[in-house]
């Protein structure tokens, strides 16, 4: 009988989820959870979003039940995945003080996606400890569930490699093999980083430009209607660019009807399709993928203590899964001092 992989994967609930979300990971998540192959897990990581909103808690505290509700709605299911808050895994904490001690300052400050965030963040001299070692805590996430797969996107490479170098250097320095190795599984071509509605490289809440699972379809609508097209194509004769068009882009990902997007790309840089019309055809587009999505949402969000409920069974049951590892990572470094 085969052994199933670990996978570990999750978001930081600083927001609801969008459909760069659903593109670059959450599809992908309910694909791996659906095959059979994998003991899942999916943390909605609020510690790791404290580390840069510790000021600001009701931001977490009220994100927390919105990607839950994504969570589900997209078709992540308790019954194959366990869903748990990371603040609720004491032994997280415990494992990250432990590997801390295995780690430079020096290494933390060279990581590279480390690097790049705290430079978007403008945070200069004033970085939160917390968040310069967030790689740390990551690898006691990964660690304490003996995930060997975790699904990433190419920048979260560095993470990685940061964590596989604390499981080598825990296991070479206690002499074991307890900790696992984990790999990263990298998206399936196409599903990417999807850009925002105003052509921006990234879809964001702080840059305004996202389609959310939750938005109603009017909403959607709304935002459909406002995309960046062609700033050239003023009149509906006029031949228009499909190339950085986010209406042509969005149907590259999302419309499965190839075919007609070539026909309607030909017609638009010919000459005689309107952006309203286009428009108007990826909404129908979106409408379809999304609209069931929203759907369940709603239906979810009628009854918010079965998914607290949801939430409290999952983090029970992920709790056990990691404080037998900690009692195994103290056994070897040895601190199991009143052991009969």
């Amino acid at each position: 009988m085969m052994t199933k992989k670990t996978i570990l994967t999750g978001d930081r609930p600083t927001g609801k989820l969008h459909i760069g979300h659903y593109l670059g990971s959450l599809k992908n998540r309910v694909a791996l959870q659906n095959s059979g192959e994998y003991n899942t897990y999916v943390m909605i990581a609020d510690m790791q979003a404290l580390t840069d909103n510790a000021r600001n808690p009701e931001k977490i505290r009220n994100s927390l039940i919105q990607v839950a509700l994504d969570y589900l709605a997209v078709g992540i299911d308790p019954a194959k995945s366990t869903i748990l808050v990371q603040s609720q895994i004491p032994a997280l904490n415990e494992l990250t003080m432990y590997y801390l001690d295995l780690v430079t300052v020096s290494r933390l400050e060279r990581n590279p996606t480390v690097k790049a965030e705290i430079k978007q963040k403008n945070f200069d001299q004033s970085i939160p400890a917390g968040f310069l070692v967030y790689p740390v805590s990551q690898t006691a996430d990964i660690t304490a569930f003996k995930a060997d797969t975790i699904p990433v996107g190419d920048d979260q490479e560095p993470m990685m490699e940061q964590a596989r170098e604390i499981v080598r250097t825990f296991n070479n320095t206690y002499n074991t093999d307890i900790l696992v190795e984990p790999k990263g599984y990298f998206p399936p071509k196409g599903q990417g980083r999807l850009p925002g509605l105003d052509g921006n490289a990234k879809m964001s809440k702080s840059l305004n430009n996202a389609i959310y699972l939750a938005d109603s379809a009017d909403e959607l609508r709304s935002k459909v209607m406002s995309m960046y097209t062609d700033p050239n194509h003023i009149h509906v004769d006029d031949p228009g660019q499909v190339e950085g068009n986010m209406v042509f882009t969005y149907l590259d990902v999302f419309d499965p009807d190839k075919k007609k997007v070539a026909e309607l790309k030909a017609q638009y840089q010919h000459g005689g399709l309107g952006d309203v019309k286009i428009k108007r055809y990826l909404n129908e587009v979106l409408e379809a993928e999304f609209g069931p999505i929203r759907q369940r949402r709603e239906a979810y969000a009628k009854d918010i203590p079965a998914v607290y409920e949801m939430l409290q069974a999952g983090s029970a049951k992920a709790n056990e899964v990691a404080e037998q590892t900690l009692q195994e990572v103290r056994d070897a470094i040895g601190l199991n001092y009143f052991k009969a």
